[in-house]
């Protein structure tokens, strides 16, 4: 038995949650159904991309190479900016149904590499442009476009001329099980130096705000605040009521900038009061606008973002660490608790000694009778299934309760998802697509179980049964299928 074998005997005998932690965080939360409070059902435009940098979600959070535990209380992905986009880098863009001349469609190059059914390995790859990124471009060129003519992608805007991009690297490497070290590796493509800010953001979703209801609230707000560190990094303290306490290390002495993941009701809504004077587009506002006064000089809040600025000459690469680490309960004597082992030799050796294990797993789990090259194809396509899983969140009856349209109450409306008002959904699902279709499909569902039976038989088996569960299961025996009454 390999060591990534092991690890799924543990986790199957919950000897040790290797499972916990996984690249649970979508890649669209805007513009879903579960986000949509319009009187129209307009999900598209009712909460646009345009709107998902300044307003706190609902049901789940979106990310870049993001990474969750399994109940998305605390988040962590990957923000970027070239010093010429009009906003951060923080979320995939892509066409709306009624932009795209083919409809939804994403607009963005990324790739996933590699992942282990624990994900204790993972890396991601991003394309992000030196240049300023073509938002209105490619909007307004779809749109002109009819459905007999060809899409208008990025490659097309010329924004990769000349090679002027960054590939950026996300590796991930369980110590432990709740022990995440991160490697961001940027390199330049393009013929000139080029200045790139990484900035690895840590949040939680917003589970305490008054308008959530008091069924999902959380008992008490989570907090982020900077520590003392030791020399030569950074680092914060993450305290969550249900998850517990954690600590993000980033090596060197890098500035960390707080804000909380509230809604810029000012921007969006004018007239309504913002609920914290620190909102959830605080950061790109201080980074991309040079406002100071958009993050806490207190250095605390709910999100943080730890802002590494490197110039990164023609055909070389710069890398930032950080790592992710739960701690250790206080001993009788009301020590505080432990603090990460840092940054040494036993950071790249780990991440080195997890990737001959993926290397070894593979190996294991691969026909004899396949090729190399095809030996590789095969892994990385399972890493997009293991990439693909998703939380997803919705309890069918406050959703339906904060539309109105709650059957077992008064004043109800009829509307979307109405006859599920039993549904409560908080599991790891496979997603056909964190992008285009960030909900769960069971007929879809049951064909992504056998390819990830290669490498998981436990989840595949536990995906098919999700279906078969009371609270997924309408009462008269349907499952849940896509759109509607899955509540997307």
């Amino acid at each position: 038995m390999n060591a990534e074998q092991t690890r799924l005997e543990q986790a199957r005998d919950e000897k040790a949650p290797w499972k916990k932690w996984g690249p649970y965080l979508s890649e669209r939360q805007w513009g879903t159904v579960r986000e949509d409070y319009s009187e129209n059902g307009d999900a598209w435009n009712f909460f646009t991309h345009d709107h998902a940098r300044s307003r706190a979600y609902r049901w789940g959070e979106d990310g870049i190479a993001g990474l969750s535990d399994d109940k998305q209380h605390l988040c962590f992905a990957l923000a970027l900016w070239n010093g010429k986009d009009p906003i951060l880098k923080e979320r995939l863009f892509g066409l709306t149904n009624s932009e795209g001349n083919h409809g939804e469609d994403v607009k963005e190059y990324y790739f996933y590499l590699d992942s282990t059914p624990t994900h204790s390995y993972m890396k991601y790859l991003y394309k992000y442009p030196q240049a300023a990124y073509p938002y209105a471009d490619l909007v307004e060129t779809n749109r002109r476009r009819n459905r007999n003519e060809m899409e208008y992608e990025l490659l097309d805007t010329g924004v990769f001329n000349d090679d002027r991009y960054f590939d950026v690297f996300v590796e991930y490497a369980k110590a432990g099980p709740e022990d995440i070290l991160v490697r961001i590796t940027a390199a330049n493509r393009g013929p000139d130096a080029a200045e790139l800010h990484l900035l690895p953001t840590l949040w939680f979703r917003n589970d305490w705000a008054p308008w959530i209801a008091e069924s999902n609230r959380a008992a008490e707000k989570p907090l982020l605040r900077q520590i003392e560190a030791t020399k030569g990094t950074s680092a914060v303290a993450a305290a969550h009521v249900l998850l517990g306490e954690f600590v993000l290390s980033c090596d060197g002495e890098v500035p960390l900038l707080f804000t909380d993941n509230t809604t810029n009701h000012e921007r969006l809504f004018p007239g309504q009061k913002n609920e914290s004077p620190y909102v959830k587009d605080g950061i790109n506002d201080c980074v991309v606008h040079g406002n100071q006064g958009a993050v806490n000089p207190e250095k605390q809040g709910t999100k943080v973002a730890a802002h590494y600025r490197v110039t990164i000459a023609p055909g070389q690469s710069a890398a930032v660490r950080l790592r992710l680490t739960a701690q250790t309960a206080a001993g009788k004597s009301g020590k505080p608790k432990t603090t990460p082992s840092g940054f040494g030799a036993e950071f790249d050796k780990t991440l080195a000694v997890r990737l001959q294990e993926a290397d070894e797993f593979y190996r294991s789990v691969t026909p004899p009778s396949v090729s190399p090259d095809a030996a590789n194809v095969m892994r990385q396509a399972i890493a997009g299934m293991l990439w693909s899983k998703q939380c997803f969140f919705f309890d069918g009856d406050n959703w339906l309760d904060e539309h109105h349209s709650n059957p077992l109450h008064t004043g109800y409306r009829a509307a979307r998802n109405s006859e599920w008002f039993h549904m409560l959904n908080e599991d790891v699902i496979s997603m056909p697509d964190k992008w285009e279709y960030p909900w769960y499909a069971a007929w879809d569902l049951a064909f992504h179980t056998l390819p990830l039976a290669i490498v998981d038989p436990d989840f595949a088996k536990e995906q098919m049964n999700l279906m078969l569960k009371g609270a997924y299961l309408h009462p008269s025996g349907q499952m849940p299928r896509t759109s509607g009454t899955s509540a997307t």
